[in-house]
């Protein structure tokens, strides 16, 4: 069981996060999902291009696709 201290340690921590922590601005978080987005389609077509590779290379044809 959690005793006061460290629950008072961990309030105080969180509050520490919360204090130096920033709310984005409009410009800045479009710009963060944009770089985000643009990843995840990047990973998307990587791994397609693998499978592809990796079915040709196994049944000669895209019948693993």
């Amino acid at each position: 069981m959690p005793s006061m201290s460290n629950i008072k340690n961990f309030i105080s921590n969180a509050r520490h996060i919360l204090y130096v922590s920033y709310k984005p601005n409009e410009q800045r978080f479009k710009r963060t999902a944009k770089i985000i987005i643009l990843g995840i389609v990047l990973i998307g077509v990587i791994g397609f291009i693998i499978a592809i590779i990796i079915s040709l290379l196994v049944a000669g044809n895209f019948s693993l696709i």
